[in-house]
């Protein structure tokens, strides 16, 4: 029951941090984000909630099998810290882009994210070979959406 408990929590932060971005994206998508040009690969609006509601799950999993190897451990410890910074990186690209309507800005924070994330595999893989794959689409993801977000940004 434990083990349980800790999976929800896992993966209940990453999607609170999810929620919070979407209280961002929800208000400044009719007022702003319509009225930008957008690139080509633009994908449509309503596919972006779905994608990032599995990504965060995916990503409080990884969590969950780093966290579940035991915080007494220093590998474990430094993987869940570098975990949690990219989950701020994250949560600021909303507030970035969409809450300050500011795509250059963001553009530097989704390339620090980016980073974050890389440095989240590694440091997860050397706990779990598992949580550090859970990761993969989430980085092709944040990879695509760094394609979009410089894009709006020369195009605006």
């Amino acid at each position: 029951m434990k083990k349980l408990r800790q999976l929800a929590v896992a993966v209940a932060i990453p999607e609170a941090v999810g929620a919070m971005g979407a209280l961002f994206t929800a208000q400044a998508i009719p007022a702003w984000y319509s009225t930008l040009v957008k690139p080509a690969l633009n994908p449509p609006a309503w596919i972006f909630g779905p994608v990032w509601t599995t990504l965060y799950a995916l990503m409080g999993i990884a969590a969950f099998l780093v966290w579940r190897e035991g915080t007494q451990r220093r590998d474990v410890r430094v993987a869940l810290g570098v975990f949690a910074a990219q989950l701020v990186l994250n949560a600021a690209w909303s507030v970035i882009f969409f809450g300050m309507h500011s795509p250059g800005v963001a553009l530097a924070d989704i390339a620090l994210l980016w980073l974050a994330i890389v440095a989240t595999m590694y440091a997860f893989a050397r706990v779990s070979r598992a949580a550090a794959w859970l990761l993969a689409p989430y980085l092709l993801w944040v990879s695509f959406a760094t394609y979009l977000n410089y894009s709006i940004w020369v195009l605006n």
